[in-house]
């Protein structure tokens, strides 16, 4: 199969208040949007997008409709994940996880949008010897 495009579509509530947390920070822009379904992409790099859609539209089918995005975690890889927790922490986002190296080569924090769907900022750092042996020698971050 040929995939020409790939992005996740979160199910929420308030499409229109997802939406404008997106734009607000995360540097979103609207393709498409309708009371019901927003079409987000990146107004840095068009091959990043996501998608809202409203829980209980007719759309989805009945085993799913009326569902939350439960269990979920977003990863943004940035350039410079310490600005990008600065500025997020003054805009008053919510911290889960504090802003942190890891050995396994990234450094991050993880935040939450208004549904409780997380969002892990991360930029990849070196990773430690023995976590650099696990990668494949094409992608060994740092």
């Amino acid at each position: 199969m040929k995939c020409t495009q790939y992005y996740p579509v979160l199910l929420c509530e308030d499409v229109a208040a997802r939406a404008a947390f997106y734009r607000r920070h995360f540097g979103f822009r609207a393709l498409f949007e309708a009371d019901w379904y927003v079409h987000l992409q990146s107004a840095e790099d068009e091959g990043v997008n996501l998608a809202l859609l409203q829980r209980d539209h007719a759309t989805i089918p009945a085993a799913g409709r009326g569902a939350d995005a439960g269990g979920l975690l977003l990863n943004f890889e940035v350039p410079d994940v310490d600005a990008v927790h600065g500025r997020l922490v003054a805009e008053g986002l919510p911290m889960l996880l504090d802003l942190r190296s890891e050995d396994f080569g990234q450094r991050h924090f993880i935040t939450a949008d208004p549904g409780g769907v997380m969002i892990d900022v991360i930029t990849p750092i070196p990773p430690s010897e023995a976590f650099a042996a696990q990668f494949d020698a094409g992608a060994l971050p740092g």
